[in-house]
């Protein structure tokens, strides 16, 4: 037994995020609802997927305490199209669940509480708290990185690595990878890999404020504790690639250039390019310019951009996706591109400082105009 009475845009904000936790396929009927949980003038809803959870709490009349769990497609569907600013939800015994708004109402079946499993609890092995506006930022210029691989598992998340009060994250997909990094305060050093679908979530819920969010970690598991909510995911478990190892020590050409003029110049040498014509945009970089080329089966296309070049002449092939992902997430105006020949890795990084550093695979080139 159970009644509340709730702010309908505040139920309808929780829902919605905490809905997206939820299981959409599974054995257990329970993993498809929300749990929702009525004590001491608030309510606590929890999506779950046996994987990652969210849970977050809103303030509620409580006339009476109770748990419940309901359809999370359909409490989101109702509770959304309500008509009226509060909602008023009962259950009986017979697990009835009762939700009316203004001259609306609904009786749906539930779930009993009892049925739903419960949340990981673990020891706390390490806490860090980092600012909302600069893990979203870190999350955001890293995450087009993550594979989706998953015969690989432990590259379908990114490396958290804290080492020496610098906090990195890494993602590697076998074409490219991204590094960002921050100086923090935190004591001790410690390496864990976070799903993709955490982090997706975790830039989802974070605003761009300076509000603080605490990290708890543990053995397999971390809370991301982003405004009101809390959000609960496994760790991957297995060994990471040594990243450092494969970034190139040294560069032989290096080209400082503005990101978006590079950006424009990709994309329309990926016009005559798609799922089903795949070519390398060719780069040659020669005195001062930077030439681009593309040959496919439906035409050529040619571009030059003017940029100051150190070092030796080389030419070199890109997959045009990669490479736009990487510059698109540079978050700047101009980047620095380190070369090593036609067959290394190129470089991306900043001009100044080193807060980013993506790598892009290149391919090879056929010797065609």
């Amino acid at each position: 037994m159970m009644k509340i009475k709730c702010s309908q845009k505040e139920l309808s904000n929780a829902v919605t995020n905490v809905q997206r936790a939820v299981s959409s396929k599974t054995s257990l009927p329970a993993l498809e609802g929300i749990l929702i949980k009525a004590s001491d003038n608030k309510i606590t809803l929890c999506g779950y997927d046996l994987e990652i959870g969210i849970k977050t709490e809103i303030e509620a009349t409580v006339d009476e305490a109770g748990e419940i769990v309901v359809s999370a497609k359909l409490l989101g569907d109702i509770v959304r199209r309500l008509p009226d600013s509060f909602v008023i939800i009962e259950t009986d015994q017979r697990l009835i669940t009762y939700i009316s708004s203004g001259n609306a109402d609904y009786q749906i079946v539930g779930i009993s509480a009892n049925e739903y499993p419960e949340l990981p609890k673990f020891e706390e092995m390490e806490k860090l708290t980092i600012k909302s506006g600069i893990l979203k930022n870190m999350i955001k210029q890293t995450l087009f990185a993550v594979s989706d691989d998953f015969s690989k598992p432990i590259y379908t998340g990114s490396l958290f690595d804290i080492e020496d009060n610098v906090f990195k994250i890494i993602s590697v997909d076998g074409y490219r990878m991204a590094i960002r990094q921050e100086i923090i305060d935190c004591s001790k050093n410690s390496k864990f890999v976070v799903p993709g679908k955490t982090l997706s979530e975790i830039l989802k819920l974070s605003s761009d404020e300076d509000n603080d969010i605490d990290i708890i970690i543990g053995q397999r598991h971390a809370i991301f504790n982003v405004d009101n909510y809390s959000i609960i995911s496994r760790l991957i478990e297995g060994s990471f690639i040594d990243y450092k190892t494969t970034i190139p020590s040294d560069s032989k050409t290096e080209v400082t250039i503005k990101c978006r003029d590079f950006i424009g110049a990709v994309e329309r040498m990926s016009l005559l390019t798609s799922d089903k014509i795949q070519s390398p945009i060719k780069f040659t970089v020669e005195e001062n310019h930077v030439n681009l080329f593309c040959s496919t089966a439906i035409g050529k296309a040619n571009d030059t951009l003017s940029a100051p070049i150190t070092g030796e002449q080389v030419e070199i092939g890109f997959n045009n996706r990669y490479l736009l992902d990487a510059l698109k997430n540079t978050d700047t105006d101009e980047i620095k591109l380190q070369l090593s020949g036609s067959l290394t890795p190129m470089k991306i990084v900043p001009v100044s400082g080193d807060e980013f550093l993506f790598l892009v695979v290149p391919m090879r080139l056929n010797n065609e105009n």
